[in-house]
């Protein structure tokens, strides 16, 4: 009964969770508000709870010295904030920050790790999430050192747009050229070349996906490999330990 709570949510890493796992879970879950440009976790900071995106997205960011900053990785329904609890480091260097505005489920740092440390399934479950996050991590390192921009700004869109229940993505290009840490100028060129091709709709910080196949063919291979892994250890046919 208590799933019907997440009903209209794709909560994928929640949904994966055994039944009896997730009776327990459920009083823990705190429902949030994640508002554009929230902060949730600051570089070196200790982690306090762990949030679960149900129609946000959260972006883990590198931020220089000279102040510059470069995404690392999106996260949305697909997963969690809050990975260094369960990896035994208690902080990060990235800063995880929301790049789209929605609602999501917190839990406290102590539950969870009593529960990664007591139930099987919950630890093979973050460590299969653990795993798809630092492929899109190293993919995006990959992509970033060897693909033109409008590749990295169509893998861009289609990781953001996965993570959304819609077709339209609230973003500004000089956000967009700070997540992916190239210059402005290039954005706003790629940008134009997939509008032009009919992929894209670019109007007042708001970006409409037009044609979906096309602006799959039209990124690298970053994006497949990237999608592929997290339908895999994602996936229900992969059996949990009780």
């Amino acid at each position: 009964e208590t799933r019907k709570a997440l009903e209209g949510f794709e909560a994928r890493l929640l949904a994966l969770l055994p039944d009896e796992v997730f009776a327990r879970w459920w009083p823990e879950l705190e429902d949030v508000d994640l508002p554009l440009g929230a902060v949730l976790r600051e570089s070196g900071a200790r982690i306090s709870h762990a949030v679960f995106p149900l129609t946000a997205i959260v972006c883990l960011v590198y931020l220089l010295e000279d102040g510059g900053s470069t995404e690392i990785a999106v996260i949305g329904h697909e997963g969690l904030v809050g990975m260094p609890l369960f990896m035994g480091g208690g902080s990060t260097l990235s800063r995880a920050v929301v790049q789209s505005a929605g609602r999501g489920l917190r839990v406290r740092a102590d539950f969870l790790m009593t529960e990664f440390e007591r139930q099987p399934a919950v630890m093979q479950l973050l460590l299969r999430f653990t795993q798809a996050l630092m492929t899109q991590m190293s993919q995006t390192a990959v992509c970033n050192r060897h693909h033109a921009v409008v590749q990295q700004l169509c893998r861009w869109l289609l990781l953001s747009l996965d993570r959304l229940p819609g077709n339209e993505l609230v973003m500004t290009q000089e956000l967009i050229a700070n997540m992916l840490g190239v210059r402005r100028e290039g954005v706003t060129e790629a940008a134009g070349r997939l509008s032009r091709e009919g992929l894209i709709e670019y109007r007042r910080g708001r970006i409409t996906l037009f044609d979906r196949p096309a602006l799959e063919r039209r990124a690298c291979e970053c994006y497949g490999v990237v999608r592929r892994e997290y339908d895999r250890l994602l996936s229900r046919t992969l059996p949990l330990r009780r």
